[in-house]
C-alpha cells in the first residue's frame, strides 16, 4: 500500500504516455526536465504508460525515494481530452478519485475561488 503522508503539498499528472521501463532515476529526470519542479519537493509525481493500464507514482520520503505501481486488468485510467506538454496538477483527492476510474475532465466540479473583496 502507497504511504502518502500529509506532507505531499501537489500531485503532477505527467502529460505524456511514458516507457515503463523506466525507474526511478529516469522518472526523476522527466521530473526535472519536463516537469522542471524538484524532485525532492514534498510532491508526488504521476506516470502512465501508453495503453493507460498502468500509473507509476515517484515521491521522496525523508531518506530515499518510493516508487509505486499500480496495473489495471480490464480497464484504463482516464485522461484529459487534449494533452498538452504542462505537467496537470490534481489534489491528493482527485489523485484517488482517478485510481478508482473516476473520469476528472468530465465531471470537475467549479474552481474553488478565494475573493478579496466585492467586485
Amino acid at each position: 500500500m502507497m504511504r502518502l503522508d500529509a506532507k505531499v503539498e501537489k500531485v503532477y499528472l505527467y502529460p505524456k504516455p511514458v516507457d515503463f521501463r523506466k525507474s526511478i532515476d529516469g522518472l526523476a529526470a522527466l521530473v526535472e526536465l519536463d516537469i522542471k519542479v524538484a524532485v525532492f519537493d514534498p510532491v508526488l509525481f504521476v506516470f502512465l504508460n501508453k495503453s493507460r493500464n498502468r500509473v507509476k507514482s515517484l515521491y521522496w520520503e525523508r531518506n530515499g525515494f518510493c516508487l509505486w505501481l499500480k496495473r489495471l486488468e480490464s480497464e484504463r485510467f482516464k485522461t484529459p481530452p487534449d494533452v498538452t506538454d504542462e505537467a496537470i496538477v490534481l489534489t491528493v483527492q482527485e489523485l484517488n478519485w482517478m485510481l478508482d476510474g473516476f473520469d476528472l475532465w468530465r465531471n470537475r466540479p467549479h474552481q474553488v475561488l478565494t475573493p478579496r473583496f466585492v467586485a
